[in-house]
């Protein structure tokens, strides 16, 4: 869920502006699940515009410290989050983590990366949310790994997937994003990014993403 709907309004807009969220409803992108989508996020883009990633970090660390308070640490996901994270960390003053897909197949075998004690209290930082296995993944090895107390979990954005609010549901875990799609398509029609018809065809492919006939886009 989103927090402040003109913070959100703000992000959606931002996010366009620097092409960080594309949107190209008569050529889908393919996702890595095989999943044809008329949009495609990358929110590491973020991070080659100062002005930006500075506003993202600071109303993620607001996030932080309205809903949580100040935790023992801030966890980004790896890949996606991990700039964002530190940044987040280094606004609050707190120690940052990392935590990959799975650990490492050499060395210390690492999952989670950097220190953390046992039944510390970590707030996780993610850039995206689509269907919320890579989030759920990470909070379970911040849990069974190094039994720590985590919050919740502050995205910068959240495709809003049934699945996805689902599975954090059943997992128990808090978790709140500066925009979603909604705001993002609503967003992307009244500035010129879509018209009426492509604004229709991003509504029809979120009720249905996996099942979603990209060869009659109506």
């Amino acid at each position: 869920m989103i927090l402040n709907d003109s913070i959100a309004q703000e992000t959606a807009e931002l996010l366009l502006q620097i092409n960080a969220i594309k949107l190209k409803p008569q050529e889908p992108f393919t996702w890595s699940s095989g999943i044809k989508s008329p949009i495609y996020c990358d929110n590491r883009i973020v991070l080659s515009y100062p002005p930006i990633r500075n506003y993202l970090k600071d109303q993620m660390a607001k996030q932080v410290e309205q809903l949580y308070g100040k935790p023992d640490v801030i966890a980004g996901v790896a890949t996606g989050a991990i700039g964002i994270g530190a940044l987040v960390a280094d606004v609050l003053g707190l120690p940052f983590i990392y935590v990959r897909p799975k650990p490492k197949s050499h060395g210390r075998q690492n999952q989670i990366e950097g220190q953390l004690e046992s039944n510390q209290n970590v707030v996780v930082i993610e850039d995206l949310i689509s269907t919320g296995g890579s989030s759920l993944n990470a909070v379970e090895a911040l849990k069974s790994q190094a039994q720590a107390k985590v919050k919740g979990l502050i995205a910068i954005f959240s495709y809003g997937f049934k699945k996805a609010q689902k599975a954090f549901e059943s997992s128990e875990v808090e978790y709140h994003t500066l925009s979603n799609y909604e705001v993002l398509i609503d967003k992307a029609f009244d500035t010129g990014y879509l018209n009426k018809e492509e604004l229709g065809i991003l509504k029809k492919w979120r009720l249905d993403p996996e099942n979603w006939d990209y060869t009659n886009k109506k």
